[in-house]
């Protein structure tokens, strides 16, 4: 079960596991949770305080929103993204086809690649395979996603078919570009490709059997954390790592609430991403070991205990739950910073503590015993 780039440590009684990717910008310990940071920045967020508070190991940065600010000549300029930002660990890149997924109404789509206008000005543009493996490599990620396109739900079965097929198509023009150019800035790029197929079985099994035969270092389920319920999520995840190579790792895209991640971890997902940790936090909502809590309740309003006593962030012991909710209450970006900080450490811990229990073999349990107590409302 080794390879170079992924070597698993420890596999459970079930199909949870414990590995570690390796790549040029530092050591990936897994399962992980990464961070988004689309336009170069997690929301909020120093790259300092991402390191050595929240300890995220990698990130994620976003090929639609890069190409269209600052632009490719600013990042090229710079050296990549990683000397840009000052961020010198592992990145991964999305490709944008979820963003020009969600440009519907402005995008036009066909074997080519997507002609679409900027949410900035209006500007149109279009993006192709080749050129979204093209921007990719300029931004200088570890790790890059294939082009693909991101059926919504409820999908038709004739459209998720369609969508698949061109997906495969679109996947072999961006494997056969990544041969015939190089790598850019001297360190080593990866591509995944993409599963997709909606919630219908017969498709999924299809697309991950194709994917599983494509030249890659690990593999990725796209499509859902699209609207789907969470059990179809889980059954289509499972059907999926079923059939994926178990030497390679496995990461499912946009995924989730810390229950969504700890039983994806238990169906053999390795990589997690998700805006939910900074995009809930700026609404007041945090989670933590005892349940989910909404800084902004009335109840916190006279609470001068630690905002968040198992927390692992400086956050959680320095500031009180009173005093963080009155700054949600009085529109002080600072609440904002606060509950993404702590949101962000939390899933980082999370991550961090279910590969202890895979090493001591004990996950299964501990999550059937952990996951209701994170779902409660406190």
């Amino acid at each position: 079960m080794n390879s170079k780039f992924f070597t698993i440590e420890s596999q459970s009684s079930g199909k949870a596991r414990a590995g570690t990717i390796q790549t040029d910008h530092g050591a990936i310990q897994t399962p992980i949770f990464m961070p988004v940071g689309t336009v170069a920045s997690v929301k909020t967020v120093h790259q300092r305080e991402l390191r050595e508070d929240i300890k995220a190991q990698i990130i994620l940065g976003n090929t639609y929103h890069l190409y269209l600010r600052p632009t490719m000549e600013v990042i090229s300029g710079a050296g990549g993204l990683h000397p840009f930002m000052n961020w010198d660990l592992p990145i991964l890149t999305d490709s944008g086809g979820y963003q020009v997924f969600s440009l519907s109404a402005s995008r036009k789509m066909s074997e080519e690649g997507v002609k679409f206008k900027s949410h900035i000005d209006g500007s149109l543009h279009f993006i192709s395979p080749e050129k979204s493996m093209e921007i990719q490599r300029d931004i200088g990620a570890d790790i890059f996603m294939a082009f693909d396109e991101c059926t919504p739900y409820p999908c038709g079965y004739t459209q998720a078919r369609e969508s698949m097929e061109m997906t495969h198509r679109w996947l072999k023009r961006c494997i056969d570009w990544t041969k015939n150019h190089p790598e850019r800035y001297g360190h080593k790029q990866h591509l995944f490709p993409i599963v997709q197929g909606s919630t219908y079985s017969d498709l999924r099994r299809q697309s991950a059997e194709f994917i599983s035969e494509q030249d890659a270092v690990g593999n990725a389920i796209g499509g859902l954390s699209v609207g789907e319920p969470e059990e179809e999520m889980y059954r289509i995840t499972n059907e999926v790592t079923d059939i994926l190579p178990k030497e390679k790792p496995r990461y499912l895209m946009g995924v989730g609430t810390p229950w969504n991640i700890l039983e994806s971890i238990g169906l053999g997902v390795d990589m997690m991403d998700c805006v939910m940790p900074t995009r809930n936090a700026r609404n007041g909502m945090i989670f933590t070991w005892n349940g989910v809590m909404n800084l902004k309740n009335e109840k916190w309003k006279n609470d001068f205990s630690a905002l968040d006593p198992s927390g692992t962030s400086f956050v959680d012991s320095e500031y009180s739950k009173a005093y963080v909710r009155h700054l949600f209450v009085s529109k002080e970006y600072l609440g904002k910073q606060i509950a993404s900080i702590h949101n962000l450490a939390f899933y980082l811990d999370l991550v961090r503590t279910a590969r202890a229990h895979i090493l001591a073999g004990d996950f299964y349990q501990w999550k059937d015993s952990v996951s209701p107590i994170l779902r409660q409302r406190l």
